[in-house]
């Protein structure tokens, strides 16, 4: 952990003395309301990490009624939260120079779940009506239609309430990793069955950074110190001491608790969403042609886009990929 002390040591000097120094200022927007899910942003503000390489990073929350990658579209902030490849996809459609240079999350946390003795495998989930809102069918579900063989017919929408699932075992329900099955476990008093469907092959990578690729040409130092900040963060808060993140997510967010961010916390940690594939050798980010061309050409098949996008300019591989922080993994 010597060199967690010693960003943290750094970070206080350079706190302390932000005025002489002239850290660079940077606004990072998440895409939703403060949660343990960005926990390794606000880690590396709390601990001083992005203050030592020279930025004084500012996170505003996202939300429904909050759209930061618009502002970051018009140059009023820096860096933006993805949500998942799909939208650095759909703006390439667009000739937008979004450009995804970091991906936190190796497996994204969209899950479906059931009801345990109903539905105990992927594939029994076909047998069942599965509640799933409107940005879910026209994306992964697409993909599960033509690479799993779902059907229109079984799906139904998701309001968003978890009780028709609760009262109906013949139901299963979209969710987000610690989210629903959180809800379930609370309200519903049992656990459901829980499957990740990036377990299941759907690939895309998941909590991206994003930044215009005219901030790349023009600050590339900027650009690399925020990466470089964001990774050790996400380390420092998954392994290390988290406390003054997590008092900053609970300040943001009055509708977040310490036992909603304990239980992200733990199913992060359970399910790899974080440190798992490549970022096991490549660091925590870890972005590969491979992943990201892949799956590209499934969501073609499925028609959730267009073939012959310039896929290649979505993201770029300069700031990872090089095993920073590894050495923080118990």
């Amino acid at each position: 952990m010597m060199l967690r002390t010693s960003l943290i040591a750094l970070g206080a000097v350079a706190a302390a003395t932000s005025a002489s120094a002239q850290n660079t200022p940077v606004v990072f927007g998440t895409n939703w309301l403060a949660q343990a899910e960005h926990g390794g942003f606000y880690q590396s503000v709390a601990d001083g990490t992005y203050a030592a390489c020279g930025l004084d990073v500012e996170v505003i929350s996202g939300g429904p009624q909050v759209n930061n990658r618009a502002l970051m579209l018009a140059d009023r902030i820096q860096f933006h939260m993805g949500g998942d490849l799909l939208q650095a996809f759909n703006a390439a459609a667009e000739d937008i120079p979004v450009v995804a240079v970091a991906a936190i999350f190796q497996k994204h946390p969209q899950v479906i779940v059931a009801h345990p003795g109903v539905a105990d495998t992927w594939e029994e989930l076909r047998d069942l009506t599965l509640l799933i809102g409107d940005n879910g069918f026209s994306s992964y579900y697409q993909w599960m239609i033509a690479a799993h063989g779902f059907t229109v017919e079984q799906r139904q929408p998701y309001t968003f309430n978890p009780a028709p699932f609760l009262a109906d075992d013949q139901l299963g329900m979209q969710g987000y990793l610690s989210s629903e099955p959180y809800v379930i476990e609370t309200t519903g008093g049992f656990t459901p069955n829980v499957f990740l469907i990036a377990d299941a092959g759907y690939s895309s990578y998941a909590t991206t950074i994003e930044t215009m690729q005219a901030t790349i040409d023009e600050s590339p130092e900027v650009v690399e110190c925020f990466v470089n900040g964001s990774i050790l963060g996400w380390y420092n808060y998954l392994y290390g001491d988290n406390a003054a993140a997590n008092e900053m997510i609970l300040a943001a967010n009055p509708d977040m608790t310490q036992d909603k961010i304990n239980f992200a916390i733990s199913k992060m940690l359970e399910w790899g969403i974080v440190d798992s594939g490549d970022a096991l050798e490549l660091g925590i980010g870890a972005m590969t042609d491979e992943v990201v061309g892949g799956f590209y050409q499934d969501m073609v098949d499925a028609g959730v886009v267009e073939d012959g996008l310039n896929w290649q300019a979505t993201y770029t591989t300069q700031f990872v990929n090089q095993g920073l922080g590894r050495e923080l993994r118990p």
